[in-house]
Parts: structure tokens; C-alpha cells; sequence
């Protein structure tokens, strides 16, 4: 592999770009793969899981950038600068700005408040000079680097923004005006009120494919005081519904009052989906928020045909059947962590959601599931059937009454065994379940010859209490048919 030719290396670096270790061992294995190498790492230089306030020898690069007179009146004023010649011209290849992390490199070349803002004044407009263009862009802090003289020019093909709600609205109106081609907007939420230039800036965009949206704005949910609380929400995702035919990933991470839902209005976010028809990818890191029937008597009439990914933290069962019954055999992962359930027509609604997945989304590999009675055993089993690429199963806490908790768990083990594809890795055993000893030992002995098994169980301190169930463990992972278990 050493010997491949350069072109061939470029391609393969590129599909292992995530991989930052990788990437970092390839520097040393010789001068051909370095010079292939250091473009791509120098891409995006701050995106690495590495702390970047001990980084002396990006400092050292970045720095050595910087003309000598500038140089000369930064020591004066007692800024570190340490002279290196550079074997590439590594800002170059950088496509990238962090403002946070421009700053914490920054701050190794001194401690004063004072200097640290004359490097900013420096290196910023350096970066703003040397990198050719800017494809990705985190602002999330203070510098105000769209003022610079050349940032019309360099930031005008921005693919990805990252930046917090703080910062003031004309900040993001210059930015609307320089940059409208922006593919994916991140923001983190630090505001209780609209920031409507950060409307502005996503009302401009062509071509918006993906958007984040994460609340930070309460640290201890508990001290909040809620009422506090403005429309940070509405005025932003309304004109999400103007990006329905380009948006493909959408992702929301909402902080409410736990002890109380209804004390706010969150209807916007639902509006908001029945609009996002091309979705690939949907992800909503808090409740979908119930009791609208409204919404659920129009979420009846949405397709997403194109959906692969849904995950949702808390999500009602006949909401989530409304959103999967017409993916068009294109969903792959459905993760719901806690489905919401009414016991007057629990039997229907899971049994809909059953058939829904047999019928519509059979090539689906992470499926979590709800609780089911009896009466739905034989829907079940067909979803096993029929789900043959099933590589995860997560079986959710609904409702089992006490005496049937061991009766439950041996029928769901045994029918795993009898009907569930070889592909089956992962099985999520919700806490309202016990699996007996007889039962897992017969499990285990029967699940050999498969791939080995992780297995997530809800109930830990059960199983612990009882030393027999440790050692059979222990057993099972020694012979290779548990990879992991939660113990």
C-alpha cells in the first residue's frame, strides 16, 4: 500500500478524513504520503478531538505567517513568537475558521487579555488573506471577522455556519448579504428571545440542505424559571417551511420544563415537519409534545418518502406509525427512545404500527418497538419475518403487568432465536421485562453460530443481586456468544 501512487492515496485519505488518528499515523510512513495527507488535514485543522490550548506547534505555524516587522512589535509587548520554516504552506489548503478554537491557540502566546487581542487582530486577518476560500465557518464567540476588508470575497461560497444566538443581529445581516449559498446552518440556541437576524440570514439562502437546532440556555432546568422564556422559535422555523424542497436533515434539540409541557407553546416545531417532505433524516433530541390532534389529523396526510433516519427522544405510537407508513422501503434506522401510549386503544394503534412496519419498511436495520400483549404475537413475529436485514431490536417499556414480566421475556427470547434474521446483533430489553436463568442460558446456547450478541438490559440491579446471572455472563462472553452486555 505504501507504493500507491498519489491520486489513489488522495482518494482513500478522503474517505477516511473523519478519522483523525489515522490520518495523523499516515504522516510518518513517508514523504509521498505526508504531502498527500497534509491537504486534507489541514482542511478543517480544528475539528480534531485534541485540546488545542497546549497546541505550540499550530501556534508556531500560524504565527510564522506573520510578517517580521509584526512579529518584531508583538515580542516588544511581550507575545511569545517562535520562529519555524515551514516544509508546506499549510494555509493553503485551509478551508476552515473556529473562532473559539483560533482563540484558545491564540491564547498560548500570552496570558493578557490586551495581547491576546492584538494576535486576534493579526491572525485573523492573516487567515482572512491567506485561505483561499472558506467553506466552513464556527462563530461561536466574539471576533467580529465578517468586517474584515476581504471577507465579501472569501466567504461568499460558505457551505456550513456554526454560531450561537448571542451574537447581534447586524452581525448576521452583513453575513445574510455575503453569504446565500450556505448548505448547513448549525445554531446553538443561548437566547430566550428572537434573534431575527438570524432569520434573516436563513431567509436568503438557495440551497439549504441540513439544519441543527440545539437549546442552551438553561444550564439547571430545575433553578429555571420558565415564564422567562420568549419566542426564540417561531419567526426561525417558519421560514424553514420555505427550504421544504432542499432540506434534507433536520435535527432539534428543545429544552422544556419537564414537570410541566403545556406551560409553553411548542406547535411551531410540529407545523414546522408537516411542511419538511423531503426529509432523509429527522431527529428531534426532546419530545415531539402531544395532545394535538389537529396536527395529528394533518400528520395523517404527510409522506416521507425519502426518510432513512428518525429518531425521536419521546414520540406518541400512532405519530410515528402517520411518519414511517409511506418511506417507500427507505428507512433504515427508527430509534425512539419512549413511545407515549394511551391503554383505551393500546391494542390498535400498536398493531397498526406492527403491519405499518411489515408492509412499508421491511428493509429497516435499528427498529425500536413497543411493549405488545398477546393478542399482537403473531403481527410480531411476521415484523421478524419479514425485517431480514434487522440488525438492532430495542423493545420499549409501555405496559406489562407484574405477573407476566418472566412469561414476556422467555416468548421474546425464544421467538428471537426462532424467527429473527442472523443479521440480529443488538436486542434492548426494557425494564419491565426479566428474563429467567433457564431462560438465557437456553438463549445463549441456541444463539451460537450466529454473530456474537450485545444485549442492553433495563432492569440492572435485578440481575446483579443475583451472583448466578454474573457468572453466566462471564461464561457466555468467554465463549464469544456475548460481545456486550450492560453489567
Amino acid at each position: 500500500m505504501s507504493k500507491l501512487n498519489k491520486d489513489i492515496l488522495f482518494l482513500i485519505f478522503e474517505e477516511l478524513q473523519d478519522n483523525s488518528k489515522f490520518l495523523f499515523s499516515c504522516l510518518m510512513v513517508n514523504r509521498i504520503w505526508c504531502e498527500t495527507v497534509v491537504p486534507i488535514l489541514w482542511r478543517n485543522p480544528w475539528r480534531y478531538a485534541i485540546n488545542y490550548y497546549k497546541k505550540n506547534s499550530l501556534y508556531s505555524i500560524i504565527t510564522s505567517y506573520l510578517s517580521n516587522d509584526i512579529k518584531e512589535s508583538l515580542t516588544k509587548k511581550g507575545v511569545k513568537i517562535t520562529g519555524q520554516s515551514l516544509v508546506f504552506d499549510y494555509l493553503t489548503f485551509c478551508k476552515s475558521i473556529n473562532i473559539r478554537t483560533i482563540d484558545a491557540i491564540i491564547s498560548i502566546g500570552s496570558s493578557s487579555e490586551y495581547n491576546q487581542f492584538l494576535l486576534q487582530e493579526e491572525i485573523y486577518s492573516l487567515l482572512i488573506k491567506k485561505c483561499p476560500e472558506i467553506k466552513y465557518l464556527n462563530i461561536c464567540d466574539t471576533y467580529e471577522i465578517v468586517y474584515l476588508p476581504e471577507a465579501k470575497v472569501r466567504l461568499e461560497s460558505l457551505c456550513e455556519l456554526t454560531f450561537d444566538t448571542l451574537i447581534g443581529s447586524s452581525y448576521f445581516y452583513r453575513l445574510a448579504h455575503i453569504c446565500q449559498q450556505i448548505q448547513r446552518i448549525i445554531i446553538i440556541n443561548k437566547n430566550l428571545n428572537a434573534n431575527h437576524g438570524t432569520a434573516k440570514l436563513i431567509e436568503f439562502q438557495n440551497n439549504l440542505k441540513y439544519f441543527k437546532w440545539i437549546d442552551e440556555f438553561v444550564e439547571d432546568d430545575d433553578d429555571f424559571d420558565w415564564e422567562q422564556l420568549g419566542d426564540p422559535y417561531t419567526e426561525i422555523f417558519n421560514l424553514l417551511k420555505k427550504h421544504a424542497n432542499t432540506l434534507n436533515h433536520f435535527e432539534v434539540s428543545i429544552q422544556y420544563d419537564h414537570d410541566d409541557l403545556i406551560v409553553y407553546d411548542y406547535s411551531f416545531l410540529q407545523y414546522t415537519l408537516l411542511e419538511l417532505h423531503n426529509l432523509k433524516i429527522l431527529e428531534i433530541n426532546s419530545h415531539l409534545f402531544l395532545n394535538n390532534n389537529d396536527f395529528n389529523e394533518k400528520l395523517e396526510m404527510v409522506a416521507y418518502r425519502d426518510l432513512e433516519i428518525l429518531k425521536i427522544d419521546y414520540a406518541d405510537i400512532y405519530q410515528v406509525t402517520c411518519m414511517v407508513k409511506y418511506t417507500s422501503l427507505c428507512l433504515r434506522e427508527l430509534r425512539i427512545d419512549d413511545f407515549d401510549w394511551d391503554y383505551d386503544n393500546y391494542d390498535d394503534v400498536t398493531l397498526n404500527f406492527f403491519r405499518t412496519i411489515c408492509e412499508n419498511c421491511f428493509l429497516i436495520e435499528y427498529l425500536s418497538i413497543p411493549m405488545f400483549f398477546e393478542n399482537q404475537f403473531i403481527e410480531f413475529e411476521k415484523l421478524l419475518k419479514k425485517c431480514q436485514k434487522l440488525r438492532s431490536l430495542n423493545v420499549k417499556d409501555t405496559y406489562c403487568d407484574e405477573e407476566s414480566e418472566f412469561i414476556y421475556g422467555d416468548y421474546l427470547l425464544n421467538t428471537l432465536i426462532r424467527e429473527a434474521s442472523t443479521n440480529l446483533r443488538e436486542i434492548g430489553i426494557p425494564y419491565d421485562i426479566k428474563l429467567s436463568l433457564k431462560t438465557l442460558e437456553t438463549f445463549f446456547e441456541k444463539w451460537k453460530g450466529r454473530p456474537a450478541v450485545s444485549i442492553n438490559l433495563g432492569d440492572i440491579s435485578f440481575y446483579r443481586k443475583n451472583n448466578s446471572y454474573m457468572k453466566l455472563f462471564d461464561k457466555y462472553k468467554i465463549e464469544g456468544v456475548i460481545k456486550n452486555i450492560n453489567m
